[in-house]
């Protein structure tokens, strides 16, 4: 109807099509409303695909206020609704511990997952994907300040050559005067001999969860939940090889590109940098 206004009398048009002139103006507003919207549905999609959809409607309307777009985040939700986004639900998957209970350190981080500085409170652990009747296994070091991965191994057999690794790379983060404290799990490769006397000589304090209690780590925890969730469960991996590139992109995309609610809005390594610069 409203293509035919400019050339027949509305009452004409009304009539023909039994409609009320306020039914005729209620629905003429309600499109000018929803193009009101246009420039910013365009973003949102934008931020959506370029996030490959791990962006739900709070952490794009972090993105949109980055762009110096200030929008409530009541209307971006509705408008993801109107245009069917809808963000990847993370799956909460906690394998609980079932070995040994000898030589355990005590539990020193005792859930407090708040650091004041970089380098101060590090967690890791060890998770297993499989591609085709293979097995991959990540190894990473979370920093607590920030939630950045300081540094990861990754490979096909959970050695203790791919822990040695990993601490070698997380050991190269420190300053002469730095020494974190590490939290793991109970896992059999945090409590051999070896792992543990590399801690001490790089005066690390040792801190694990009680026997079968994920929540004492749910900070790597939560970090597995959402690469998984981001990348293995939306993408179908032809070999471990593929996925162990695919794995190096997402901690890059991690650290650098994806924005943290918690953080400010800001990328790990934005709010590392951010802070060095408030101390300079």
């Amino acid at each position: 109807m409203l293509e035919l206004r400019p050339h027949f009398p509305l009452a004409g048009l009304l009539q023909t099509a039994g409609l009320a002139r306020s039914s005729f103006y209620y629905q003429q507003k309600a499109l000018e409303a929803s193009d009101k919207h246009g420039d910013l549905k365009v973003r949102i999609r934008d931020i959506f695909n370029r996030h490959r959809g791990r962006y739900g409607y709070r952490r794009i309307t972090a993105e949109l206020k980055r762009q110096s777009l200030g929008v409530n985040h009541k209307t971006v939700q509705k408008l993801m609704v109107a245009m069917q986004l809808k963000s990847l639900v993370r799956p909460k998957r906690y394998k609980a511990f079932d070995g040994a209970v000898s030589e355990t350190a005590p539990n020193h981080l005792q859930r407090d997952f708040k650091a004041e500085q970089p380098n101060e409170k590090w967690v890791t652990d060890v998770t297993e994907f499989k591609v085709n009747n293979r097995k991959l296994y990540l190894s990473p070091v979370m920093d607590l300040f920030n939630r950045e991965i300081v540094s990861y191994e990754i490979a096909e057999r959970p050695l203790p050559t791919m822990i040695e690794s990993m601490l070698t790379k997380a050991f190269y983060r420190l300053g002469p005067s730095e020494k974190p404290m590490l939290h793991s799990d109970q896992g059999w490769q945090y409590r051999m001999p070896a792992f543990r006397k590399r801690l001490q000589e790089n005066r690390l304090v040792q801190s694990m969860s009680r026997r079968g209690n994920c929540l004492d780590n749910a900070a790597m925890e939560s970090f597995f939940g959402t690469l998984k969730c981001e990348l293995f469960y939306i993408d179908e991996f032809e070999s471990v090889e593929i996925l162990k590139g695919a794995i190096h992109d997402y901690i890059h995309y991690y650290n650098v590109d994806r924005i943290k609610l918690g953080l400010g809005g800001l990328s790990p390594v934005e709010y590392r940098m951010q802070a060095a610069a408030a101390l300079a």
